[in-house]
């Protein structure tokens, strides 16, 4: 069984709502079968985070359980999965094991009275990361700009009105309440300039994020940590900030800053991580 227009038509409909919402899933693609099998090579389903497979169609019970199991794997590594579902006797025949992985095949045992094979590849499908930026000055606005090509959701906040921001950035003129949602990688870079830097502190830690930076010398940041610090906020949590933010380019213009920060990012992103 392979998807039909209208088949197809919801599963790319909940793909493009699970990308707008942020939420991570995996779509499954049949590659190949031998004998007899219910779906065909181009089938695909879609699964979400917690292993449910939605809309679509990859087989029935024997096929989507070891589909399942799979996709949560390749979400929660960032990485395709190859299956291939086969019977007991073929799997014992060449020597391998359900549950084994060998050359990046994972195997898995079809006990169906088909006795067919199936070979599925599963493709996680992560949310964008999050690029938030705190302020409205000379270096947020370079850096909301040069991020557009970086691949990720970017966040303009700063309390009251904002100038235009480059495009594809979403606005928060909300004080700094921006979003929170798990399942994503955040990195928070304040660039409040002296207007609202302890809110913007605050919220960025308060955010979960992986990377928080502050724009500003390492004397203007020790004051703040240190009046934070006095107020309760975790003195481990301050001491994980980025500051003075950005690598150590020898940055002058808000550009150079802009582009030392992104470098930082891209080196705090890249280092074991998913995306």
């Amino acid at each position: 069984m392979t998807l039909s227009a209208t088949a197809h038509a919801r599963l790319s409909h909940e793909m493009n709502r699970l990308r707008r919402a942020g939420q991570p899933f995996a779509i499954a693609t049949i590659v190949r079968t031998v004998d007899a099998t219910s779906a065909k090579p181009g089938a695909k389903a879609l699964i979400l985070a917690d292993g449910t497979l939605t809309e679509g169609w990859v087989g029935g019970g024997c096929a989507r359980a070891a589909i399942s199991r799979a996709a949560l794997d390749a979400l929660r590594d960032g990485q395709p999965q190859f299956v291939s579902l086969r019977p007991s006797d073929l799997l014992d025949a060449e020597g391998v094991s359900a549950g084994e992985h060998r050359d990046g095949i994972r195997f898995a045992r079809n006990g169906c009275p088909s006795k067919g094979s199936m070979d599925i590849f599963v493709e996680p499908v992560l949310p964008l990361p999050q690029l938030v930026i705190c302020g409205a000055g000379p270096v947020a606005l370079a850096l909301a700009d040069l991020s557009a090509r970086f691949d990720m959701h970017r966040t303009l906040c700063a309390p009251g009105a904002l100038p235009d921001p480059a495009p594809d950035v979403e606005e928060c003129c909300d004080s700094f309440a921006f979003d929170t949602a798990p399942d994503r990688q955040r990195f928070v870079v304040i660039a409040t300039q002296g207007k609202g830097d302890d809110a913007a502190l605050r919220a960025a830690l308060a955010s979960g994020a992986e990377y928080v930076a502050f724009v500003g010398s390492k004397r203007k940041f020790a004051t703040l940590a240190a009046r934070l610090q006095a107020d309760g906020v975790c003195a481990q949590a301050l001491a994980q900030v980025h500051a003075p933010a950005g690598l150590d380019l020898h940055a002058i213009t808000p550009e150079e800053i802009a582009l030392s920060i992104l470098a930082q990012i891209v080196t705090t992103r890249r280092e074991g991580r998913r995306t």
